[in-house]
């Protein structure tokens, strides 16, 4: 079959489309004229008739920018009268779910491409008419390519002979307008228009594909279709080849003879050279042997002479570790310990130390370990360390003791009368630090020699402390002028007089800020110093950090580099703390500081005999200095602030606890009326309380008010009870004061606010009683009655109640007319009993105006009830006419 060439008609077409579709991203691959048939029924009718129309059927491609592959679509245009194309339908190719030949179709021409997502299923798809069968085969191979190609899968043939369209194929490959899969037609696409080229590169069919086909179409050229036939043939080949073959063997025997001739006599030579090559494998044996033998000895008198050699090496090496050098054993048993001195001895202590540890394995073979030599000469170690030991502990013990000795002789370091000295132990560390390397190595050398040397150095620097501690608190309590107070809580005199005298205290509680100022960063130095000096491997006891942080000064005499050292000397700082070293520490420490709290507590005492209130500022300062020592290691410093935050607060406590006392003993034999005097002292007390108040003492101020206000109220409550005709008024004036006295400090403390709620709750209680008591008082028997009437109300309707004993008409005139006759010489009899029973004038327009409020509730509810069960009376004055007598008074 020949290539199939285009028509001219086909390129106008190509052409035509093309220009339709310049404008958009679509490449043209196909495009033919078809002709479109449609099922349809005439109406009314069950007759069918198809009706057709011509359309172009057009084939396009186009690439995703978001995912690189392929959309085809077949389009479906219509040419208008205008030679101008239409879009009719589009179907997307990935939609294709079979193509199915029209059976009455004899020519093969008509076909029908069923669609899985159209939204109808009911309409038969169109049918689709070719203009020939090459038109046809062109498309149908076209479309089943680029599904293969770009989708994947293929649609389902119904009705068309595959081979036969493969067959087509091959043949016209070159005509084909498709190939992997559209790439080359899309690579023409350029931005100002577009191109139809197509190139094809490679042919549809696959070469195993096509030689798949050629067999199979061999095998059906050959005609095989009568078994029996075919059987005969091979049996009668078969027979061919075997007689043939026989005949070729029966002519090849004389060489066969000959070869056998030739192999005897290659056997019996190769028998000959086996026997010689045995003879000379025995005669190679025996040589080998001789060999391995000269060898053996040879290797072994090599290795005789090398182990020898380094045996006198290894030997010389321990004699030279064995040698002790005079010099050395001089220093370590009889050397001065002077600080000149110094650097010999730690250079002998080196020497020392590093001598024990090369007799000790890994530094030393263990196979020299249990030698003579080397236990001899570990022995002579031993007592030489033992006895350097033992001459620098003697000496350090007495150097500490002399050293402190010495100081505390000189009264010039102590504070003196008139003179606040700090506490300067430049010196002192100066001339302990000569001693640092000394210690260390001792440490390596013995580490339970350090036990006694710790506590000789803490014994020692404790005297000092207390010394130093106990003269700056006695000229730092002299010093301080201040004059005692009164009493931060008196009942003596009137009003608050006697606590508002002008008494300055503020320099009490200076003195223990001071105090603490100066012997904190003492106490917290020594300790940091003392776990320095004295090897201990911990943490630094003081992080890194500004060293003023609660006023103490930095000083750069105490910045002590004495890091501990490890086994090759040098210095050596723990990466993670010791928990058993740390323990260590604080028991030494404990020794080293015990006994100077007592100088703390004695400044708290006598803070607290000047001014008790001064303790809220004092737990301010300490809590102050606790919060920044929280992350030291040395727990006595936080042991000892945390004891006077303790001390001070149990101060505090007391002096509650005697307010607390006072207000409980509060005289209740005398009539007690007005504002009780306790009420304005608490107010004063509050007030200094609250400028006193520093860091974490709120919690303790508010417990101080919790307890004496709810005492001063209970107190109150039953002084109240004395006199049952005053109570209400008492109460309500004390209430009163209260909330005046604590009005503008609730606004800013939460639990006097409480409080002030609570006394605010019991003075509208209290008013409420009073009012009822001084209305009842003139008009009690109008307002019983009427009572006894609503309570009626419950059981009867209101027609019934004239018809009641002690309820009729005539008692109702007589009770009204009774209470209300002079009701307003009444109401001002009201008004001079309140104003002649309060003793606080300013409360008496406000409860005069709560009585008007609530007596002219209760008349406007009398009246209503006048009028609801007895309809034909009235009552004079009405509700309005006693407004007007209220507005007179």
């Amino acid at each position: 079959m020949g290539v199939l060439q285009p028509s001219s008609d086909d390129k106008e077409l190509m052409k035509l489309v093309e220009n339709h579709f310049i404008s958009s991203d679509n490449a043209v691959l196909l495009a033919f004229r078809v002709a479109k048939s449609q099922a349809s029924s005439w109406p009314g009718h069950r007759r069918q008739r198809l009706t057709t129309k011509m359309r172009i059927l057009t084939l396009t491609a186009k690439r995703s920018s978001t995912t690189q592959k392929f959309k085809v679509k077949l389009q479906v245009l219509k040419q208008l009268a205008n030679n101008e194309l239409e879009m009719a339908k589009a179907y997307k190719l990935k939609h294709l779910s079979r193509v199915e030949a029209v059976p009455s179709d004899n020519s093969g021409c008509t076909f029908v491409l069923a669609f899985d997502n159209l939204k109808s299923q009911t309409v038969a798809p169109p049918q689709w008419t070719m203009r020939s069968l090459d038109d046809r085969n062109r498309l149908v191979t076209c479309i089943l390519k680029l599904c293969k190609e770009n989708l994947g899968r293929l649609p389902k043939i119904v009705g068309m002979d595959v081979v036969e369209m493969a067959l087509w194929a091959q043949a016209n490959a070159k005509a084909l307008p498709i190939d992997s899969p559209v790439q080359p037609a899309l690579q023409c696409i350029g931005e100002g228009g577009k191109t139809s080229a197509v190139t094809v590169e490679r042919e549809m069919v696959s070469k195993a594909e096509e030689d798949d086909m050629e067999a199979l179409l061999g095998t059906y050229v050959l005609g095989i279709d009568e078994a029996e036939a075919f059987s005969e043939r091979l049996k009668r080949e078969l027979t061919a080849l075997e007689a043939a073959n026989v005949h070729a063997i029966l002519e090849s025997e004389p060489l066969v003879e000959e070869v056998l001739q030739q192999l005897d006599a290659a056997t019996v030579s190769v028998e000959d050279m086996d026997e010689w090559l045995g003879i000379f494998n025995v005669k190679l044996t025996h040589m080998r042997e001789d060999i391995e033998s000269i060898e053996s000895r040879n290797n072994r008198l090599e290795m005789q002479a090398q182990n020898n050699a380094a045996l006198v090496e290894e030997l010389n090496k321990l004699l030279g570790r064995l040698r002790v050098p005079p010099e050395y054993t001089s220093l370590l048993t009889t050397g001065a310990f002077e600080e000149a001195c110094m650097p010999q001895n730690v250079e002998a202590c080196e020497w020392l130390a590093q001598s024990l540890r090369g007799l000790e394995p890994p530094f030393l073979d263990p196979v020299y370990v249990n030698m003579r030599a080397v236990k001899d000469k570990r022995a002579e170690l031993e007592k030489l360390k033992a006895a350097f030991v033992r001459r620098a502990s003697d000496f350090l013990k007495t150097y500490f003791s002399k050293l402190v000795d010495f100081m505390i002789s000189d009264k010039s370091y102590f504070s003196q009368k008139g003179q606040l000295k700090r506490p300067d132990h430049a010196d002192l560390r100066f001339k302990c630090r000569s001693y640092a390397r000394l210690l260390q190595h001792l440490k390596n050398l013995d580490k339970n020699s350090l036990g006694p040397l710790r506590k000789a150095y803490c014994s020692s620097i404790n005297l000092l402390l207390r010394r130093e501690a106990r003269e700056f608190a006695n000229e730092l309590r002299a010093s301080t002028k201040v004059t005692r107070s009164s009493g931060a809580w008196s009942l003596e005199g009137s009003g608050g007089s006697s606590l508002s005298s002008g008494t300055d205290t503020s320099n009490v509680s200076d003195a223990y800020a001071k105090m603490l100022r100066i012997f904190i960063p003492l106490l917290v130095d020594e300790s940091s110093f003392f776990a320095s000096f004295m090897c201990f491997e911990v943490l630094p006891l003081v992080p890194p950090g500004p060293g003023a942080d609660n006023g103490e000064d930095d000083d750069d005499e105490d910045d002590d580099d004495i890091s501990p050292l490890d086994e090759n000397a040098a210095d050596l700082k723990p990466a993670q703390q010791n928990p058993e070293e740390l323990e260590a520490l604080n028991q030494s420490l404990q020794d080293l500081l015990t006994g100077i709290e007592e100088d703390f507590y004695a400044v708290v005492d006598w803070a607290y005999k000047i001014d008790p209130l001064r303790c809220i500022s004092m737990m301010g300062v300490t809590e102050r200095y606790l919060s920044s020592h929280k992350a030291d290691a040395a727990s006595f410093v936080r042991r000892l602030l945390a004891d006077l935050q303790s001390r001070i607060s149990m101060q505090f406590n007391r002096f509650v606890e005697e307010a607390n006392l006072q207000i409980e003993k509060h005289d209740r034999s005398i009539k007690q009326i007005g504002v009780l005097s306790y009420i304005q002292r608490f107010a004063y007390l509050a007030q200094r309380m609250e400028s006193l108040i520093q860091g974490n003492s709120r919690e303790v101020v508010d417990n101080a008010y919790k307890k004496l206000v709810e005492t001063m109220f209970a107190v109150l409550e039953r002084i109240a009870l004395v006199d049952p005709k005053y109570q209400d008024v008492l109460l309500l004036e004390n209430y009163a004061a209260f909330q005046n006295c604590m009005f503008d400090l609730a606004n800013v403390v939460p639990t006097l606010g409480h409080y002030y709620q609570h006394a605010s709750e019991a003075y509208e209680q209290a008013c409420t009683r009073y009012v009822n008591t001084v209305i009842n008082y003139q008009f009690e028997r109008l307002f019983q009655f009427f009572q006894r009437v609503e309570n009626l109300l419950y059981t009867i309707s209101p027609e019934e109640v004239p018809y009641q004993i002690n309820f009729s008409k005539a008692e109702m005139r007589k009770t009204v007319n009774t209470s209300l006759k002079g009701v307003e010489k009444a109401l001002r009899d009201m008004y001079r009993r309140m104003q002649k029973q309060l003793t606080s004038e300013e409360l008496l327009p406000s409860l005069w105006e709560k009585l008007k409020e609530d007596f002219l509730d209760k008349y406007e509810s009398l009246e209503g009830l006048i009028l609801k069960c007895y309809p034909t009376e009235s009552i004079t004055p009405s509700s309005d006419d006693m407004k007007e007598l209220f507005t007179s008074i």
